[in-house]
């Protein structure tokens, strides 16, 4: 599969890119941002952490502010910023122009309902035919690690429980931890997935967490301030399940800190590290 070139800044002695490939998975071209650090050009493949952005974004928000290439430069990390939803003039869209459904908000599931089941499998681009892409065009190890921030947390966290032995961790800042029991969640899964709540289990953090057989340590950062806290974003849900099925979670409430990427930005390091530490053993 090629690889087209649209972009390259260096930064902290690496290198950002940004390509556009062609997806068989969601039919249609797709762009995904890669930081390649210094450690890049000197032999040898990398670990590699998969970064989900939230509603609305693309790869672009992260990669531009989470501040995150210092550190991974110093670390060693490819990092690897997928797109939110599959785009396109073929790929449908919320029917009533909305930005919590549809384009930018792919939710990280395979959708099975028509017209979404064509093009939005997100789940299998992020956690299969993305990372099959990276590891033949770049120097990347099939060690990797899977983050995000909101609607992709959420995805983080699904994509981990339900691939036991792909990721070697996993963390999350602010994630929609039960997308079952809140309107951001409910609109995506009743269209995506369809009317019948069984089938919802499969994609919700808080329900596969309880029949996870691999217990990854999970990191989430949360901020207090944070206007979709109660509504949306329900990390009490998480700290309940987990704590029910004996799964190791580090939950911290950060005080004064709202949804933005300003939050992101100030604990990106501590994610970073965590992630280094478990890829490189």
């Amino acid at each position: 599969m090629s690889l087209e070139n649209i972009s390259c800044q260096k930064s902290f002695g690496g290198w950002h890119k940004r390509y556009r490939h062609r997806s068989d998975v969601l039919g249609c071209d797709m762009v995904f941002a890669v930081y390649l650090p210094p450690q890049a050009e000197q032999g040898g493949k990398l670990p590699v952490l998969y970064w989900l952005s939230g509603l609305t974004c693309t790869d672009e928000n992260f990669m531009q502010k989470a501040g995150a290439m210092r550190m991974a430069a110093e670390l060693g990390l490819i990092i690897v910023a997928p797109d939110t939803s599959p785009r396109g003039a073929d790929v449908p869209g919320d029917p009533d122009g909305a930005w919590d459904f549809g384009l930018g908000a792919g939710f990280y599931l395979n959708a099975t309902q028509e017209p979404w089941s064509r093009h939005y499998r997100m789940h299998d681009y992020v956690v299969q035919e993305l990372p099959s892409l990276v590891e033949a065009h770049f120097p990347a190890s099939d060690k990797r690690s899977i983050s995000g921030h909101s609607m992709g947390g959420h995805g983080a966290l699904v994509c981990a429980l339900r691939n036991p032995g792909r990721y070697q961790s996993v963390s999350a800042f602010s994630p929609i931890n039960n997308p079952m029991d809140c309107p951001w969640g409910q609109k995506a899964f009743s269209r995506y997935l369809g009317e019948d709540r069984s089938k919802w289990r499969e994609w919700d953090a808080c329900a596969l967490i309880a029949e996870a057989d691999e217990k990854l340590p999970l990191l989430v950062d949360q901020g207090d301030r944070d206007d979709f806290l109660a509504t949306q974003l329900k990390p009490e849900a998480l700290q309940q399940a987990a704590k029910q099925a004996g799964h190791p979670l580090t939950l911290r409430l950060q005080p004064g800190y709202d949804h933005s990427y300003f939050f992101i930005a100030s604990f990106i390091d501590d994610h970073l590290q965590h992630h280094a530490r478990a890829l490189k053993g």
